[in-house]
């Protein structure tokens, strides 16, 4: 979902191998130590010869990453929204059937103000929330009101047993789509994307 690199973390005096993960709103190291630091603690971050140095709540972090930690600085300097990330424009026509996480809700509302609440035609993007398998059969029918090059978010809870990522992806192959980017929207839910694949259109 983010962007994920092998690393070494230098952290409390200790070294640690493992693997970073830059999401949305957290930078996470997964090895001998964890460690998670919401963005929004970040007082300053820099790159010298491909270290991520990380000041965060008065401590320190420090990532080998190479390359990336220069890439990553910019990120987490100028930090994209979930809805850039989603690609929700001004100008989009767009849908959303019964998703109810209200911080994205009230984002979308402050960027297109006119979202429909009901599938209707040529649309650039439709959200959807499943939150049973059974609620995934639903894609099948929204297929027709997309424009060529729409995407469809489905919007699922994440680590739950009675609807898996496999199902997700399943449905929306199932209904002829592609599926061809995946999000994170929240703590609790995962958007994976679905396309009309060009031979199609």
């Amino acid at each position: 979902m983010g962007d994920e690199h092998r690393a070494t973390l230098r952290h409390g005096g200790a070294t640690s191998e493992g693997r970073a993960l830059l999401e949305t709103d957290e930078l996470l190291f997964r090895g001998d130590e964890r460690l998670r630091i919401p963005l929004r603690t970040i007082d300053s971050v820099r790159e010298e010869d491909g270290e991520l140095i990380v000041r965060f709540g008065g401590d320190e972090a420090t990532f080998v990453l190479g390359p990336k930690a220069a890439r990553w600085a910019e990120r987490i300097r100028n930090p994209k929204s979930l809805l850039d990330k989603l690609g929700v424009k001004p100008d989009s026509r767009v849908a959303v059937l019964d998703v109810s996480d209200q911080a994205f809700l009230a984002d979308l509302r402050a960027r297109v103000p006119a979202y429909a609440t009901a599938p209707e035609p040529d649309l650039d993007l439709i959200f959807l929330g499943a939150e049973s398998v059974k609620e995934l059969a639903r894609i099948a029918n929204l297929v027709a009101s997309l424009r060529p090059n729409g995407h469809v978010w489905i919007v699922a809870p994440k680590g739950r047993k009675d609807i898996r990522e496999a199902d997700v992806l399943e449905a929306g192959r199932a209904a002829g789509l592609k599926d061809t980017k995946v999000a994170r929207l929240s703590q609790t839910h995962t958007a994976h994307r679905f396309t009309i694949p060009l031979d199609a259109r």
